[in-house]
C-alpha cells in the first residue's frame, strides 16, 4: 500500500473551459500533501482528476498524465473503476448510506465487488472501524444506521468504507469543512495516523489545518479571471508557510487576498 503519485503537464477542461492549466507535481508515499488556494482556483478538480473523478462530468477531457507509482491511470485499457478503488476518495460532506447500517456501509465496496464471505467482511468491518478511530464508539450498535451518527462520525464512517478495500491513496476533498472544533481536531488527529500506511491528498480552506496536517503543500491560483488556474508552487509545508518562493503565495497565506 501506499504509492507514490507523479502529475506530469496535467490540464483539464469542462467543454471549451478550460479549468486548470499545466500542473505538474510529486506526491511523496506515507505523506500528506495539502492543495490550497482561493475558491475555483482548480485544486478540487486536480484532486477529482487522480483518480479520474473529473471525467464522469459530461464534456469534461483531461491532456497530460497521472502517474500511480509508474503507472498512468488514464493510459488506454485502464479500468477507472479499478482506479477508484486504488484512489480512494473522502468528499466534502459525509456521504453515508443512511439507511444502510453502519456494517453495511463499511464493507458496501466489497459487497459490490461480490466479496460474500461473511467471516472476512466482520474481520475489515472491524479493522476500517478501527482504522477510522471509530470502532469503539459504534461496536455495540453496528446495526443501526449510519444516519443516525454524528457529522463527525459520518465522515469517519466514510473513511472506513474508502479504507475497507485498501486503497494505495486516499484523496480528502475538505474533509472538515461541515465539523465543529472538535470534530475536525478528531478527523486531523485521524489523518496524521492514516499517513503511516496511506499516501493523503486533501484540499483545504483552512490555513492552519493544512500546517498542522501536511507535510507539503500545493498553492493554486487564478491568475486572472476566466484564466485557468495554475500550480504556483509547492515546498515542504513550514517553508510554504515562513517563506514561500512566490510573492502570490506570500499574500494568500498572510491574508491579503483569497
Amino acid at each position: 500500500m501506499a504509492k507514490r503519485l507523479d502529475i506530469k503537464d496535467l490540464n483539464l477542461y469542462y467543454n471549451k473551459f478550460h479549468a486548470v492549466r499545466d500542473v505538474t507535481l510529486q506526491v511523496h508515499a506515507r505523506s500528506v500533501t495539502a492543495f490550497i488556494g482561493p475558491s475555483g482556483c482548480g485544486k478540487s478538480t486536480v484532486l477529482r482528476a487522480l483518480n479520474r473523478m473529473h471525467e464522469v462530468v459530461p464534456g469534461s477531457r483531461v491532456e497530460g498524465s497521472v502517474l500511480l507509482d509508474g503507472e498512468n491511470v488514464y493510459a488506454p485499457g485502464v479500468d477507472p473503476v479499478q482506479v477508484r478503488r486504488t484512489i480512494g476518495m473522502v468528499f466534502q460532506r459525509a456521504n453515508p448510506f443512511p439507511t444502510m447500517s453502519i456494517r453495511d456501509n463499511v464493507v458496501a465496496g466489497l459487497k459490490l465487488a461480490g466479496v460474500k464471505d461473511k467471516k472476512r467482511l466482520e474481520e475489515v468491518t472491524e479493522r476500517s472501524l478501527r482504522g477510522a478511530n471509530l470502532w469503539e464508539e459504534v461496536k455495540d450498535r453496528l446495526n443501526k444506521p449510519g444516519g443516525g451518527l454524528s457529522g463527525g462520525q459520518q465522515q469517519r464512517l466514510c473513511i472506513a468504507r474508502a479504507i475497507a478495500v485498501q486503497p494505495d491513496v486516499l484523496l480528502m476533498d475538505e474533509p472538515c469543512s461541515a465539523l465543529d472544533p472538535i470534530s475536525t481536531l478528531a478527523i486531523e488527529d485521524l489523518i496524521a495516523e492514516l499517513k503511516k500506511d496511506y499516501t493523503i491528498v486533501i484540499v483545504t480552506h483552512n490555513m492552519q489545518q493544512a500546517a498542522r496536517v501536511s507535510d507539503q503543500t500545493a498553492f493554486f491560483n487564478l491568475p486572472a479571471v476566466g484564466e485557468p488556474g495554475q500550480l504556483v508552487e509547492i515546498g515542504e509545508t513550514g517553508k510554504i508557510f515562513s517563506n514561500p518562493s512566490q510573492k502570490a503565495t506570500e499574500d494568500y497565506i498572510s491574508g491579503r487576498f483569497g
